[in-house]
């Protein structure tokens, strides 16, 4: 195999990939270990290096060296001295600073004594601090995590090994197979996400994310990692339908009894040794400015491990509490650690700095997830509406692109083009929704939809009875759809990777036929909404899936 030299390396931290370059596809594979994807377009895609993704590399355990190596190797020119520099210098600050607890103390230990001197001297610190001890600044035990938060935002990662709480025992046994009678036992990669996340039941374990895609069995790894502590747990989740299937997963494949698992939600709020809650239940509180009314559920147990599922869509309001929650083990899962709001350093430091990743066109290649092809389709806006459109406001005019109304004629031949396969038609806007659902004669499901209502089409979908089904925003996170293999996108949100990453999601369960996914977003050219979905390909580049852009009168 050729090695290649497709990379340029600049000396602003911008790393130019050529596509077309022999040794691309290997690059690209390894990039994000270390380096951001910033922009995709079809020749050249550019990646950024910056303090964070470098001391995410070095929590997983990439060394200098390596980074170093692999641009070199890789570099059409020679590596810039000052990207050099800051990768060593940034390998170096991961772990320079520790949280460590020595004799009945919290401390800050570095062995950079000038450093610490400088730290204790911070106004902005001294809060945190309640003396000095021999072997470094002694940390309020309250504040274990808002000194973390406060260095990372000055360009110090901690990293903490002051140990966990082990929390009330929970004995249970994962299944050897499942209600069907199929065996059932953890995959390769999924055991090893567990055991890495565990780490022999360290202090060097025990907080973290890992990074699968979805349908990769992201729920498994939690039921692993949860195996491995024995210990009891909270889980929060995204909404009702993503707590029934976390209990349903849970019951079928360990043998947690129906007593163990409780779902705190509106409908039920059961508080077992396992017990599954929303972001939305946790942040609900009566007033804008009241009390938070179940926060009170962090603290109803002694959980010994609190597991976040689709980390990075962690309200504001969770991160406060979990700053207050430090000794509690802490387990994110994702398939994207992008936050539209930025806060990615949030995450880093209270949930823990990633653990495990692996790309998804590798589980694809293994056959843990279907293969798919990514296609955009573009139509025009008839006259009248281009005229409105050009009059609009920015906001106005990407709403106006994405409820063109041509685009229900589209979804209705990639249906037609799609006989015979389990169709999802996704989008954001109410009304062009209610449009398509009459148009083709499917069920719609929205925020709207009663849980029961939804769990029945769901069941109906998923036993063949519903070919098409129409989701509104509530379809992009955990609902289990494995036989889904086309999903047509009407209207995306503006630009979030995230959501790109969740709705393709849906179709990459493994097709027990091995047939294709295809995963379809229909774009208004030359507008804002192209502007924003521009954006969104850099999930699926980033990813390794192939972006094809067809006019829409090549279907």
């Amino acid at each position: 195999m050729t090695v290649g030299t497709p990379l340029t390396i600049q000396s602003d931290r911008t790393i130019l990939a050529e596509v077309h370059a022999p040794g691309f596809v290997e690059a690209r594979d390894y990039l994000p270990l270390f380096a951001e994807l910033e922009k995709s377009p079809e020749h050249i895609h550019t990646y950024r290096i910056t303090p964070l993704s470098i001391w995410n590399a070095a929590a997983a355990g990439l060394s200098a060296d390596e980074i170093l190596a692999f641009m070199t190797a890789r570099s059409r020119y020679p590596v810039p001295p000052n990207v050099r520099r800051e990768v060593e210098e940034n390998i170096r600050k991961f772990g320079l600073l520790r949280l460590q607890r020595l004799g009945g103390q919290l401390l800050l230990s570095s062995t950079d004594e000038a450093l610490l001197k400088r730290l204790a001297k911070a106004s902005n610190l001294k809060k945190f601090f309640e003396g000095k001890a021999q072997d470094g600044l002694v940390v309020a035990e309250a504040m274990r995590g808002e000194v973390k938060q406060a260095l990372i935002r000055m360009g110090w990662p901690v990293e903490d090994l002051a140990g966990y709480t082990p929390g009330a025992e929970l004995s249970f046994e994962l299944a050897t197979a499942l209600g069907d009678g199929s065996p059932f036992g953890l995959r390769d990669y999924q055991k090893e996400a567990a055991e890495i996340f565990y780490a022999g039941g360290t202090e060097r374990g025990g907080s973290g994310v890992v990074v699968l895609p979805c349908g990769a069995g992201k729920t498994v790894v939690g039921m692993a990692c949860m195996h491995r502590l024995q210990t009891q747990t909270l889980i929060l989740t995204t909404n009702t339908i993503a707590v029934r299937q976390w209990r349903n997963e849970l019951l079928e494949k360990t043998a947690l009894t129906p007593d163990q698992v409780g779902e705190y939600t509106g409908d039920s709020k059961i508080v077992a040794p396992v017990t599954i809650s929303t972001y939305q239940m946790i942040t609900y509180r009566r007033r804008k400015t009241g009390e938070f009314t179940h926060f009170a559920l962090f603290s109803a147990r002694d959980w010994g491990l609190v597991v976040y599922d689709e980390v990075h869509l962690l309200p504001a309001p969770v991160f406060r509490v979990t700053a207050e929650i430090q000794a509690r083990r802490r387990l994110g899962l994702t398939a994207t650690l992008v936050r539209e709001d930025g806060r990615e350093d949030e995450v880093f430091s209270l949930i823990g700095p990633k653990k495990y990743d692996v790309p998804w066109k590798i589980l694809e290649s293994q056959g843990w997830i279907a293969d798919a092809h990514c296609v955009e389709v573009r139509l025009g806006l008839e006259p009248g509406l281009s005229m409105e459109y050009m009059s609009a406001g920015s906001r106005d005019r990407f709403r106006i692109a994405s409820e063109n109304p041509d685009k229900l004629d589209v979804v209705a031949q990639l249906i037609a083009r799609h006989q015979g396969d389990r169709v999802l038609v996704i989008g954001q806007y109410l009304d062009q929704l209610e449009a398509v659902a009459e148009r083709i004669g499917a069920p719609l499901i929205t925020g709207r939809t009663p849980n029961r209502e939804r769990e029945v089409l769901y069941k109906q979908f998923r036993e063949g009875e519903l070919s098409v089904l129409i989701v509104s925003k509530v379809g992009n996170f955990a609902v289990d759809l494995p036989d889904a293999n086309v999903a047509v996108q009407v209207s995306g949100t503006f630009g979030s990777r995230q959501e790109e990453a969740q709705r393709l999601g849906r179709i990459l369960r493994p097709k027990s036929d091995r047939r294709q996914a295809v995963f379809y977003s229909v774009v208004t050219r030359d507008s804002r909404e192209e502007h924003f979905a521009n954006n969104r390909q850099l999930f699926l580049t980033e990813q390794g899936y192939t972006y094809e852009i067809r006019d829409v009168s090549e279907l």
